[in-house]
């Protein structure tokens, strides 16, 4: 056997070993960041995440070069499931009473995820963009029944309900009861 048949042997072994830390170390990283946005909303520190990890701030930098790639990646998995729901409510026969449940259905879910909260309001994030503009079809879509107003768009949508969830973070307000009262406010204010 020739001696750069011994080196290989264990360079590929030691590759392999590295690439399984690092898939644990990826996965150790997105359960402690969900952990953390969850529990305690956005105002997480990539050093937090690191420590809760168990592993290097550079270890998480060199997978997510900004908190928002972070941010992005942990939520990216509940805005499917959102999106998801709200084409299935588009999708249905009656919009209105689509939208009726689907507001409540989604803030029950907000509010079980602050990160997620928190990142829904600021809208600036491609998921969170196009969730709104989905359920802005959805407004769009319950206009012909007479039940939402003419002249309510997307942008009233965005101030209203965002305005909502927003102002719930902000005054640290949980109570799932809460929520779903202001849900109902926020249907209220898109009726004619």
């Amino acid at each position: 056997m020739a001696s750069s048949d011994l080196i290989q042997a264990p360079i590929g072994s030691e590759r392999s070993h590295r690439r399984q830390d690092a898939r644990r170390n990826h996965e150790k990283v997105i359960a402690a960041a969900r952990e953390l946005f969850a529990q305690y909303g956005l105002q997480v520190t990539v050093p937090q995440v690191a420590e809760r990890a168990g592993v290097g701030r550079a270890t998480v930098y060199r997978s997510y070069p900004t908190k928002d790639d972070l941010i992005v990646a942990v939520t990216q998995e509940q805005f499917q499931r959102l999106e998801e729901r709200t084409l299935v409510a588009l999708r249905g026969d009656d919009a209105y009473q689509a939208l009726r449940e689907y507001i409540p259905d989604m803030l029950e879910h907000l509010i079980q995820n602050r990160g997620l909260a928190a990142v829904f309001f600021e809208g600036k994030l491609v998921p969170a963009g196009r969730l709104l503009s989905l359920i802005g079809q959805l407004v769009e879509a319950a206009k012909p029944s007479g039940q939402v107003r003419q002249d309510a768009d997307e942008l009233d949508l965005r101030v209203v309900l965002c305005g909502v969830i927003r102002q719930l973070i902000v005054l640290d307000e949980w109570d799932p009861a809460l929520w779903r009262r202001y849900g109902d406010m926020v249907l209220g204010a898109f009726r004619p």
